[in-house]
């Protein structure tokens, strides 16, 4: 969980459980909106520096190469900027499902997905065994 003084995602503090404490109770909701909210954060603090570093670097080349090294470059942010806001819309999705009572079980065999796993992927909605099966069966249609 991010520090209150500090709320970078990249300084969050792992939960720990009081002893028959409910998985999925207040404060480990808390936890993890606490860790999405600062990664939202991040996410559009990068995507406030793209598009003024775009604004700051646009620049009408005369030569070529130089245009064609830019906008190869600005193409590139872009897309990571794309792939960002596809995950800010996961994460509000995410918001959705903590508020519903619904985050936090796998959405393929109802059981609950786990506290370090959520962690490591906030946004998960399957339990490690479902995801590796989802990932075997998309592997052996590719073949």
């Amino acid at each position: 969980m991010p520090n209150k003084e500090n709320s970078s995602f990249s300084s969050f503090v792992p939960y720990e459980a009081a002893k028959d404490e409910e998985y999925m109770g207040e404060p480990q909701k808390e936890h993890f909106r606490d860790i999405l909210r600062a990664w939202k954060a991040e996410l559009m603090e990068e995507v406030d520096r793209t598009v003024s570093h775009m604004k700051d670097e646009a620049a009408n080349f005369p030569d070529p190469a130089d245009r064609a090294t830019q906008e190869e470059e600005f193409s590139l942010e872009l897309r990571t900027r794309d792939r960002e806001r596809k995950l800010i819309k996961k994460i509000d999705k995410t918001f959705e499902l903590i508020e519903n009572d619904d985050y936090g079980f796998c959405d393929s065999c109802g059981i609950e997905i786990g506290i370090r796993r959520l962690e490591a992927r906030p946004t998960a909605t399957q339990c490690i065994d479902c995801k590796t099966l989802d990932e075997i069966k998309e592997k052996t249609q590719r073949l």
